[in-house]
This record gives structure tokens, sequence and C-alpha cells, in this order.
């Protein structure tokens, strides 16, 4: 046997880390004067930056974080919304050794303050939009340095230690920042939704963003010099990995302060935006917007959905505009996507109808994950290729997060057996794409039956009035459980319960019939996802009501 190992180990000739952060050292180096930032919201900013200048910015947040005292593994929390300083601190906080916590913009006080003190955030950079919550964080962390991060778009009394474009300023060195030398590094920390309890602080390293940064590009088969659009919250999984895909493409970050469907399909025609990534939720909103902008574009948009699973509806209409929608699934845990619902050559062949069936499945394992699969619950064994027997998806792979933060039982729980179980449930077709049908605590059980409150949902976004809509489970003394459905209409739209079930019954098994059907604002996280735990226990209390419907106040 040939000896492949002796004299032939790794040095630094051969052998470097993987970090994002050299994305953005080659654009600067290859295309300096190429676009890097645009910030145009049509009425207060209107703002250009080349990937040198950013490049530049960069390295003086690193040294401005670094004169505060930031040093290697200190965690630098921001709470900003969609603007060019966000996509700055995703190379300049871990150029300055620290971990970039990114707040989720809708956090309430008490979820914000248990984040910054599990974290131990030694800055925080909170935008204008937040400076309501500056006082109580003053307060409640008095060794705590706040830097103030605002634009035209705001007028906002001065709070804080400083000024973003102060500790921008403060920089006197372009080259004090840490150098990589261990990929196993975090690189950012990222809290879950604490739907069912506190949040839970997700750790990512630097070789995982690399390689979600990169798949995210092969799956997308996405060019160089791509103009991205940041409709998707640049807090949820540091944007997909995506502030770091756009820098090695050397494309340009079309930032957002707000969604609005008219000023979103704006930006797509004036500067050409090629891709952009959101909830279905936002992908309606574009849907819904005015004939007059739609109209405006005139050249093919990509657009990625995750978050929850695309309706029928929604592929379509997109279609119908021009729109190319790729379905991806992923979660906090794993960076963002690790999935893809690849395409076929012949699914153009099929009707509207039978493709956006084939694109709404998860699909197959991201270019650079390694395991992507379905497990009978409690096994290792995966479920047969039928299209119907359910099991749990499970992934494994280098776009695993380190774990959780603080919580080394969580963290072994969650890697049991070798996989990590994302606590979703899915069927696995014959050609091997797989299918969510529901999270494991979503699944409704009525008289021993399994009902898949997603299948249900896809029922009823058939029916054009309906803009949002979620299906939980209400206790029944006789049946375990029946399927409650919570319904959003289209503002000017009307919509009656008996049209609704009627509908139902014609597509549904009688068992799947939602029982109540309750017309109400169907509450969301800040990323588009339905807060069923809400729902569920709304409809706790029709345990022993006669089913009848709330009155639509719309």
């Amino acid at each position: 046997m040939t000896d492949f190992h002796t004299g032939l180990g790794k040095n630094a000739a051969n052998h470097q880390p993987l970090t994002p952060i050299d994305f953005i050292i080659r654009s600067a180096q290859v295309y300096p004067n190429r676009t890097a930032i645009i910030y145009d919201d049509l009425e207060h900013n209107n703002l250009t930056q080349t990937w040198q200048q950013t490049y530049d910015r960069c390295r003086q947040l690193a040294d401005g974080l670094r004169k505060l005292g930031i040093d290697k593994n200190d965690t630098v929390a921001v709470m900003m919304p969609n603007t060019p300083a966000m996509v700055e601190c995703a190379f300049g906080v871990p150029m300055s050794g620290g971990v970039l916590c990114t707040l989720n913009t809708r956090l309430d006080i008490n979820a914000l303050t248990f984040c910054l003190q599990h974290s131990e955030a030694k800055v925080l950079i909170l935008d204008s939009e937040f400076a309501e919550h500056a006082e109580i964080i003053d307060e409640a962390f008095p060794n705590l340095i706040v830097i103030h991060a605002t634009d035209a778009a705001l007028d906002i009394e001065r709070f804080g230690q400083m000024s973003y474009e102060a500790l921008i300023a403060s920089a006197d060195s372009l080259d004090n920042w840490e150098k990589l030398l261990d990929e196993w590094d975090a690189i950012a920390l990222n809290y879950t939704s604490g739907t069912t309890g506190k949040p839970k602080g997700v750790v990512y390293h630097h070789r995982g963003a690399t390689l979600n940064a990169v798949s995210n590009i092969l799956d997308w088969d996405m060019p160089k010099h791509p103009m991205y659009l940041w409709t998707l919250p640049l807090f949820h999984c540091n944007g997909w990995c995506f502030p770091w895909t756009i820098a090695e493409r050397a494309g340009v970050n079309v930032c957002l302060r707000k969604i609005d469907a008219d000023l979103i399909l704006q930006l797509i025609a004036k500067h050409k935006v090629s891709h952009y990534c959101s909830a279905p939720v936002v992908h309606n909103m574009i849907a819904g917007g005015k004939a007059e902008y739609k109209d405006a574009i005139n050249h093919e948009v990509k657009g990625w959905v995750a978050g929850a699973p695309p309706s029928e509806t929604m592929l379509a209409a997109m279609e119908a505009m021009g729109f190319h929608i790729s379905h991806v699934y992923g979660l906090t845990e794993v960076y963002g996507p690790v999935t893809v619902c690849a395409e076929q050559a012949e699914w153009d062949e099929l009707d509207v109808a039978t493709r956006a069936q084939k694109k709404s499945r998860q699909g197959v394992t991201s270019h650079l994950m390694t395991g992507f699969e379905l497990f009978k619950q409690g096994t290792t064994e995966p479920v047969a290729a039928d299209g119907e027997e359910m099991g749990e998806l499970a992934l494994r792979g280098n776009m695993v997060m380190k774990g959780y933060l603080k919580s080394r039982k969580a963290t072994e729980e969650a890697f049991a057996d070798g996989w990590f179980r994302t606590g979703d449930l899915g069927i696995k077709y014959p050609d091997g794409y797989i299918k969510i049908m529901d999270r494991l605590k979503d699944i409704i059980i009525s008289g021993g039956e399994n009902i898949s409150s997603i299948e249900v949902e896809n029922v009823l976004y058939k029916m054009p009035e309906i803009q949002s809509c979620a299906v939980v489970a209400a206790p029944h003394d006789k049946w375990g459980e029946v399927p409650v459905a919570f319904i959003e209409i289209h503002e000017d739209s009307t919509l009656q319960r008996d049209h609704v079930m009627e509908h139902c019954k014609q597509h549904l098994a009688g068992f799947k019939v939602p029982k109540y059907i309750i017309f109400a604002e169907i509450p969301k996280t800040s990323t588009g996802k339905v807060q069923k735990f809400e729902l569920r226990q709304a409809a706790k209390s029709l345990a022993h009501e006669t089913p009848k419907v709330t009155a639509s106040a719309k």
C-alpha cells in the first residue's frame, strides 16, 4: 500500500481556512470600480457605492470596532433593516474578530433583551427605526456600547455613544483586522424565532458560510454581476448567506429599508434587478402590485421562495408576470437554503397547474450539502419513495450549524444519530424529490387519521379571494382534533363560509374539510412565516363550540 500521508501534511502553502471574507477582497481587487451597493428609495436616499469603497468601509468598520475593544469571539449585535450598513456588517464585524449577531427587527423588548444578554453582546448597532428601544437598553445594559445607524429616510434624535458613520470615520488603519486561522471559528450568531420557548442561539462557522454562499451560486446558476434586491431580511440566516454570495459574484446589493410592493416593482424596473428572495407573502404582494409598475418590467427576473411551501396559485401568478420562481428549503440551523427544487426540462411542457405542483416540492439536496433524507420517526430507516409514506426530514453536511450557544444538551439532541432532525414531515416521490407535508407539531390527528395542514391550505389558496390562510388543530371531544381554517381575504374581496366549505368538499376527503372557518388577519413573523402557535391558542377556545364562522371584518 502506498503511503500518501508521510511528508504530505497540511501547511500554509497548501491549506488555508475557508472564509467568505475572501470574496470581498477578490471583488475589490478584480472589480474595484463596479457597483457593490445601491440604496435608492426613490425619495430620500440615492446612494451608489463601488466594491473598492465597500471593502475600504468594511476594513474601517473592523478597525473602529477593535478600537472600541472588540476582540476575537466578542459578540457585535446589529438591529437594522436592509440598509448598506447591514451589508457592510456582514464583512466588517467578522473582520474585527467579532461574531455578528443579527437581531430580528420585529423582536419585542423582552426578546431583544434576552438575546443581548444571552449573546453577551459588547456592541449594539441600532437603526433609527428602533429608537424606542434605546433608552430601555441603556438602562438594562449600562456597559453595552450602542451605535446609532441612520440615513435620510428618518429624522430621529441622536442616541447611543456615536453614530455608525462616526464609527467608520474613527478608523485610521485599513489593515487592523483579524486574519482567520481556523475555518471552524464562529462568524455569526442567529436566534431562532422562539415560538415554543426562549429563542435558541444558532452558531455559524466560516466554513459553512463560505460553502452556503457558493452553493447558492451553483443552485441558481447565478452569473457574474447579478443585480440582487434585498427583499429578504438580512437578519434571517444572514440573508441566506447572500451578502457573501453577491460579493463572490461581484454583484450589486440593491438595499431596501421597507417592504412595499410598488417600490419593489419600481426598483426592479429601474435597476434591472435580476434576482431576489422572499417568503410567499412577499411574492404575493409583488403579484398584487399596480399593473403600471408590473408592465414596466421588460427583463427576466428570478426569484427564490422559501419559509413556507409556496401555493400553486402564487407560483402560477408569478409565472404569468414573467418571473421565474424556484423553490428552496432550509432553516436557521443550516444557514438558509440547503435543498432546491431542481427543475427538469420536461416540466416546461406541462400545463401551469401541473408545473406548479412539481415546483412546490422542496426537491433535492443543494450542490454542497451532503445528506437530505426522510426517516421513519425515531429511526434512521428511510421511508419508501412512493409519494405516500410520511417521514421526518433529516439533514447532514458542512452547512449545518456548529450548534446551539450555551446549550450542550439541545445540541447533542439535535445531532443524534449523526443527522440534524428538522421537525418537518414529508414524503419522497419515485423521482427522489421530497415534499414537506407538515411540521411535526402541526400535523392534525382526527379520529386516528393524519391531516396535513399544508394540503388543506393549498386547496384554500386555489380560491382567488384568499390572500393568506393557515390551518391548525382544535381539540374535539369526539375526534380528538379537527381542522380549523383561519382566512385573510384580499382587500375589496368578499367571501362566504359556505363557498369555502363547498370548495373544500370538492377537493378534500370529508374528514380533512375544516370544521371551523374564521376570517381574521393572519399573524406572521418578520420573515413571512405564519405564527401558527398563536392560532393554535386561539383554536383551543373552539373545543366545545358548535362549528361556526366568525364574521369577517373586511
